[in-house]
């Protein structure tokens, strides 16, 4: 029993997971030029959600990716200026396609 308890203590939530992986990209993370191509909002549950549309190309290849930037309250209220324009995407280099536009040690975007 007490070992199950130990177990749930130190299992992650998916917004922990998340964060982890955000930190993990931007230590180890290159960066690309990207382009912002959409800004969403969603509400789902009476929750809100904020998402950045970004594109970017390593080595050839472009890719297209979506990050919420919702646990990133400075990011999303001003993400939506950017659709359309020029930004920095740091992504992992072993994985490409693993990627993120910001996260909290960093943002790849500009002033607004």
């Amino acid at each position: 029993m007490a070992h199950a308890l130990f177990l749930r203590w130190r299992r992650k939530t998916p917004a922990e997971l998340e964060k982890l992986r955000r930190l993990d990209v931007n230590k180890y993370g290159r960066i690309s030029a990207g382009k912002v191509l959409d800004f969403l909002e969603a509400e789902k549950a009476g929750s809100k959600s904020t998402w950045v549309v970004y594109s970017y190309e390593v080595a050839g290849v472009t890719y297209e990716a979506a990050q919420e930037v919702s646990a990133l309250p400075a990011i999303a209220a001003r993400a939506r200026v950017f659709s359309g324009r020029t930004a920095s995407v740091k992504y992992d280099p072993k994985r490409p396609g693993n990627s993120i536009i910001a996260c909290e040690e960093w943002s790849g975007l500009g002033a607004a």
